[in-house]
């Protein structure tokens, strides 16, 4: 039944997730965490790291990996361990990385000759003037729903590790959008300042 469901949520996603990868993100959290709980925000939040480090598309990888641990937990809950749950965690991967990229890959070799032969016209250049907001709309979200106390702490519950994440944070923004640090480079930076800082 996961496995439907899986199917179902991220082809939904892949239908709807217009703007990449990271317009995706509040798309497949609200899914995987809010909707289904198939995930923790905490662990939502490892996912998207670990898809931003890993080579190829950032909502792909989520989709893969959340589709992953949500068949591993439901595998473990039913009551198999080893093999047997990673084998469910597998089909799971599949399942949800196929699904996200079915809808796109219809989509572009269905319209792939029509675009480029009706793409000056009045009606296609309204529909993607209306498009690129929502894009930015959704990035907005995406990184909203990324700031809670399971990302940053909270001042009561630790202090420092507050004050760490908020400079993390602060620290990175200006470095990709002033300095022009190179992503990659600042999620390294990051990775060794949260081990130095927190550990």
């Amino acid at each position: 039944m996961i496995f439907l469901q899986l199917f179902y949520t991220f082809f939904l996603i892949g239908l709807f997730g217009f703007g990449g990868g990271y317009g995706m993100l509040s798309l497949i959290q609200t899914e995987t965490v809010v909707h289904y709980h198939w995930l923790t925000t905490a662990e939502f939040t490892n996912i998207v790291a670990i898809s931003q480090m890993t080579p190829g598309p950032v909502g792909i990888n989520s989709a893969t990996y959340c589709g992953y641990t949500a068949t591993v937990k439901a595998a473990h809950a039913a009551g198999y361990t080893g093999a047997a749950a990673d084998a469910f965690g597998v089909l799971g991967s599949a399942s949800s990385t196929f699904a996200l990229v079915l809808p796109s890959l219809i989509l572009m070799i269905l319209i792939s000759k029509m675009f480029m032969k009706y793409m000056d016209t009045p009606v296609v250049k309204s529909i993607f003037s209306g498009l690129r907001p929502a894009v930015v709309g959704l990035l907005a979200a995406a990184t909203l729903l990324l700031c809670n106390g399971d990302n940053f702490s909270t001042p009561d519950i630790n202090m420092w590790q507050f004050i760490v994440s908020v400079f993390l944070f602060a620290a990175t923004f200006a470095g990709t959008m002033w300095l022009k640090v190179n992503p990659i480079k600042m999620i390294c930076y990051a990775a060794i300042a949260g081990l130095v800082l927190l550990y």
